[in-house]
Parts: structure tokens; C-alpha cells; sequence
């Protein structure tokens, strides 16, 4: 069995077994009240989680910036000062992405601010 077929098994085995699990998570009717904590809570949790994948994956896409840059002034460093410029600009604009990321993740679990 190849890895793609063997990848394509487990793949689809989860699937059965988390729509199997469905009925499962059903409330009964006595349990609504218990509804709004559970959607908070699940928001929360839901935003935390995409929140740390857009900063690791964020610190990553620094990392390799910083690498190309210093790769870059290694072959030309008569070039350092646009390298440098370009790289700055680079990690500003990704920085500003993990930005835009936590913004949204206060509108997920609806952070207001109150004026006082």
C-alpha cells in the first residue's frame, strides 16, 4: 500500500468516526439553557487555537525572511542596504498579518470595548 492510499485510509477513517460521533454531542432539551456558555466557550477555544497558528506560522515566515536576507548580503553585500530595506518591509507586512489575525479573533468571541 502506497503512502498516499495508506494516507487516504486514515483520512477517511476519522471522518467516519467523527461524524459517527455526532449524535453523541446532540443536547437534550432540558440542556439549552447550558447552549450559550458551550458557544462561548467552544469561540474562545476556537480563537485561541487560530490565533497560535497565525503567530507560529507568522514567526516562521519571519524566520525565513531573515534567512533569505542574510543569505542575501552573503552573495551581494554591496546590496545590504535594499536587502535590509526589502526585509523590513517584508516582516512589517507580516507582522501586520498576525495583527489583522488577533483583530479577528476579538471579533469571534465578540470583544466590545465600553466607553466608561
Amino acid at each position: 500500500m502506497t503512502k498516499l492510499a495508506k494516507f487516504k485510509y486514515v483520512g477517511y477513517s476519522v471522518l467516519a468516526l467523527a461524524l459517527l460521533a455526532l449524535p453523541a454531542l446532540a443536547q437534550a432539551g432540558a440542556g439549552a439553557g447550558d447552549n450559550q456558555f458551550t458557544v462561548n466557550a467552544s469561540k474562545a477555544i476556537g480563537a485561541g487555537i487560530g490565533f497560535g497558528i497565525a503567530a507560529g506560522f507568522a514567526g516562521i515566515g519571519q524566520g525565513l525572511v531573515g534567512k533569505g536576507a542574510t543569505e542575501g548580503v552573503a552573495r551581494n553585500p554591496g546590496a545590504a542596504g535594499n536587502i535590509q530595506t526589502m526585509m523590513i518591509i517584508a516582516l512589517a507586512l507580516i507582522e501586520s498579518l498576525v495583527l489583522f489575525a488577533l483583530l479577528i479573533v476579538f471579533v469571534v468571541i465578540g470583544f466590545q470595548v465600553t466607553p466608561k
